[in-house]
């Protein structure tokens, strides 16, 4: 995971999206800041501009660090603060990252993550051999606990996860050029800029 930068609400969200929802929570007389009664009742009105939210962020999962194409049906819209704790960011774009369906589903309602929209560049370390990563040593105890907590809590050292990361490195080192390995993989690409792998 590397930092996310937040980008602007499209155009239309206010309309397809903000307004509908607080006007549905008024009328169900759910104040914004309230847990909602039923999380699994509110209505959908995000996934009007999840194209938009994919577009943003260029197709990269904000908790796997990879590209994924739209078509392949594989994007969520994740809520950071979650619908069932907070009714008015259930509509709010700055509460939106983009994920994979299964990170979507791992993080769950659950507020143990770091938020990729927070985090410093070197929160975790990957080490390119075994595809593992790991919180960063020099951090303070508590964000390495934290780190540690957001790795558990999305599986993000599951045997697969780490096969993905370091098929990617062995992608670039037989031919694949870095700008590729950059749009596919940033956080593979990133960590083998640090440690001084990259040769183009």
């Amino acid at each position: 995971m590397i930092p996310v930068v937040p980008k602007s609400e499209p155009e239309l969200f206010d309309e397809k999206v903000r307004r509908p929802g607080r006007k549905w929570l008024e009328e169900q007389n759910i104040p914004f800041g309230d847990s909602p009664p039923d999380p699994s009742k509110l209505p959908s009105f995000w996934r009007h501009t999840q194209k938009e939210l994919w577009e943003s962020y260029g197709g990269v999962c904000a908790y796997l660090c990879i590209f994924f194409e739209w078509a392949s049906g594989a994007h969520s819209t994740d809520h950071f603060i979650a619908k069932s704790s907070h009714a008015g960011q259930t509509y709010e774009w700055a509460n939106y990252r983009l994920s994979c369906m299964g990170a979507n589903r791992k993080k769950n309602r659950f507020d143990d993550v770091l938020d990729p929209f927070e985090i410093n560049s070197d929160t975790f370390v990957l080490n390119l051999a075994s595809g593992e990563i790991k919180p960063n040593k020099d951090l303070l105890q508590e964000i390495q606990e934290k780190a540690l907590e957001t790795i558990r809590r999305l599986k993000l050292n599951d045997p697969e996860t780490k096969r993905m990361r370091t098929g990617h490195f062995d992608e670039y080192l037989n031919g694949v050029p870095a700008w590729k390995l950059k749009k596919d993989s940033p956080f593979v690409w990133y960590e083998a800029q640090r440690q001084g792998l990259l040769s183009d």
